[in-house]
């Protein structure tokens, strides 16, 4: 295991690596030109909080090999890198939603005006988890839960949890359940 400090470093060694883990606090479109670089001596696995743009996609599109959040255990860390050290492609468990999100498109988030992280936590919201699961789920502090909340409350023009429910199942972003009851 080599530790470098800059991905210029990384080219003075003339070495290809089975993994390079690069930790990028905030994305942005350098970080992404740090992937691509990155992508030509070894498959990059990015570390990051994942907020706002440049998305998962984005960066998977740029050259990235797998994607785990910062808040990753230590256990799925070492399982993508195990996994991209054999040719494979990896998304941290945190992030799955997010990346189902993204995949899906942004007609989504065209139709209702939510960026793709409100929309995961408008449907973890209408799953009955608390602010404070979604954030462990999605890999986030609370605060940043607590505000996705408020934005999607103001887009939405809703005002408590019981609304936000009813929003996301109108919008498609929540199945609705259905109850079988017998015929008398």
């Amino acid at each position: 295991m080599t530790a470098v400090a800059s991905v210029e470093e990384l080219y003075q060694r003339a070495d290809s690596y089975d993994v390079v883990v690069l930790d990028l606090p905030h994305l942005s479109t350098a970080a992404l030109d740090a992937v691509a670089k990155v992508a030509t001596v070894g498959p990059p696995l990015v570390s990051s909080v994942w907020e706002g743009s440049p998305t998962l996609l984005a960066t998977i599109r740029t050259g990235a090999r797998g994607c785990i959040s910062r808040f990753a255990e230590q256990r799925d860390v070492r399982e993508a890198m195990r996994v991209i050290a054999h040719g494979g492609f990896y998304i941290c468990p945190r992030m799955v939603g997010q990346f189902q999100v993204e995949l899906a498109g942004h007609t989504e988030e065209e139709q209702s005006g939510l960026a793709p992280r409100e929309i995961e936590t408008l449907r973890w919201i209408a799953s009955g988890l608390t602010h404070a699961q979604i954030a462990t789920r999605m890999g986030l502090s609370q605060a940043t839960v607590n505000t996705y909340a408020k934005r999607i409350r103001a887009k939405l023009n809703v005002s408590n949890k019981a609304d936000l429910t009813r929003m996301a199942i109108e919008l498609g972003h929540v199945a609705q359940k259905r109850r079988i009851t017998p015929a008398a």
